[in-house]
């Protein structure tokens, strides 16, 4: 196959794993029930997260904790999504449609297809993302002054990390096509020892120090600090402050790298595994 007919396939793939993983999200209601949805979801969240602040922190708004709270809680909402949004693919088409064994047999990249599902789930991801963050800003007084945002920063930052979670969504996905039953638990666990482990609502200064050298070790860590010093100028973990900010990307983007290696590897691996004990088409009816 040349390189022109693998490019094809590869956009023909993605162009179509977009559309339908967009059609599984929002065909469930019309147009506009979904806005409403995707509008009255994040505020719902923001305002539980803000809720749990004053009650346990017992500390007002104005406290400079808050902000490094509500921002790091606004992009992990793209840690489920994306984790979800790719390996859950595994178990839609495998355990609810029983496609996935012709979706091997179909002219279409594999990797591609399962990448671009994820796709859809970004996409509203990012709506209540930025509904979430108008909703702090407009709302709760969060200040960040769109004229102090460091937005290259902001945007390298974005893609870098959205990468690195498609590459762990990836990694999820072949654990999955090994897996048998609770199949739908390995990404949530994930997404949950990530809030814990990657600073989303609290420092990573809190931790014992074992579990701050795991932190340090996460891609996500990174992500996060960089986004919430683009946008407040600051971090707020006290175990990163000694990095530049300059030197937050090139590690983000070195992790994502040795990330997109080992879950490349290891999706090929659990496919081989897969093929071998017919696991493509197992259906486990649980």
């Amino acid at each position: 196959m040349t390189a022109r007919v693998r490019g094809k396939e590869t956009w023909r793939s993605l162009r179509v794993a977009v559309w339908l993983g967009w059609q599984v999200e929002s065909n469930w209601t019309d147009p506009f029930l979904f806005a409403v949805y995707s509008v009255v979801r994040p505020v719902a969240g923001a305002l539980i997260l803000v809720f749990m602040y004053l009650v346990v922190a017992r500390g007002g708004l104005e406290n400079p904790l808050f902000p490094y709270v509500f921002v790091g809680n606004a992009f992990y909402i793209y840690v489920g999504a994306v984790l979800m949004g790719i390996s859950w693919v595994v178990i839609d088409d495998r355990e609810h449609y029983g496609m996935l064994k012709y979706m091997y047999v179909a002219p279409l990249n594999i990797l591609t297809y399962l990448l671009g599902r994820g796709v859809a789930q970004t996409a509203i991801a990012t709506i209540a993302t930025a509904i979430t963050l108008l909703f702090g800003v407009g709302v709760l007084g969060i200040r960040i002054p769109p004229g102090q945002v460091d937005w290259g920063l902001l945007a390298v930052a974005l893609v870098l990390g959205l990468s690195a979670l498609a590459f762990m969504g990836l990694l999820l996905a072949g654990a999955t096509l090994l897996t048998a039953r609770h199949n739908f638990f390995i990404g949530q666990a994930v997404a949950g020892a990530l809030y814990l482990l990657s600073g989303v609502v609290f420092p990573l200064d809190v931790l014992p120090p074992a579990l701050q050298w795991v932190g340090k070790a996460l891609p996500v860590t990174y992500w996060l600090e960089a986004l919430r010093r683009a946008l407040l100028g600051e971090g707020g973990n006290e175990a990163l402050r000694a990095i530049p900010t300059g030197h937050l990307l090139p590690i983000l983007a070195g992790s994502t790298l040795a990330l997109a290696v080992v879950s490349i590897l290891f999706f090929r691996w659990a496919e081989g595994v897969a093929h071998c004990r017919g696991l493509l088409d197992m259906q486990t009816m649980y």
